[in-house]
């Protein structure tokens, strides 16, 4: 009972939250498995997210979990470099699925709805530091800043997959057939940004996919400006 009525408020949340997201929307990363039984609940809640304007809601599926019977089609050794380079930051010996991690600061078990509502209304009230603004011409995306306090920043661009459903055939999930959302397919570094100037950085983005573009500070540390186009 517990557990629905914390479902039921988290789709409170997503129908009208009263803070909201300043200088641009928030990033919510979940590390994820199709081998981890604990996963799907948060996958669910992160296609949910994934419809809002005031967040971006990424999907890294690990590999750590290929081991048990199913390899992820989705997992890359990337994103398990990623989450070990927060659990670093944050100075844990461990990192599990589901993680949420958000804003690059707030780490959450991403199955836990009130724990997700919580962080991400709590980065709204904080905001970002940075308004980022995209501009797409054809394969060319223009990417502008404004200031920000003086540091060591990357900028960094997604491409993602909407959506793809998956027949789980072994493993801790064998016999489910599930659905996926915003599935990280790559996330690299374009830029190098020190913050004392507005920030103005061309690069190219090739296809019709969705673009994401995050500014972060150097080291797996908070996010302080994101912007999309789908």
């Amino acid at each position: 009972m517990r557990y629905i009525l914390a479902v039921l408020s988290f789709l409170g949340f997503l129908q009208a939250t009263a803070v909201t997201a300043q200088n641009g929307p928030v990033v919510i990363e979940l590390f994820t498995s199709q081998g981890c039984s604990s996963c799907p609940p948060a996958d669910a809640m992160l296609h949910d997210l994934a419809k809002r304007d005031d967040v971006i809601a990424l999907a890294l599926h690990v590999d750590y979990w290929d081991y048990i019977g199913w390899k992820d089609v989705f997992g890359r050794p990337e994103n398990t470099l990623r989450q070990h380079g927060y659990a670093q930051a944050a100075h844990a010996t461990t990192v599990y699925t589901p993680q949420m991690v958000i804003g690059g600061v707030e780490h959450v078990v991403g199955s836990r709805p009130m724990q997700v509502m919580d962080a991400v209304q709590a980065q709204m009230r904080r905001g970002n530091a940075v308004a980022v603004t995209l501009t797409r011409s054809g394969n060319s995306l223009q990417i502008n800043a404004s200031t920000a306090t003086r540091g060591d920043y990357v900028v960094q661009l997604v491409r993602y997959t909407p959506e793809q459903t998956v027949a789980i055939r072994r493993g801790e999930n064998a016999g489910r057939t599930l659905n996926y959302s915003n599935i990280v397919k790559s996330w690299d570094v374009i830029g190098r940004w020190d913050g004392r100037s507005a920030l103005s950085l061309a690069t190219t983005a090739d296809g019709p996919d969705a673009v994401v573009v995050i500014v972060q500070q150097n080291g797996h540390g908070p996010i302080v400006g994101a912007a999309q186009l789908r």
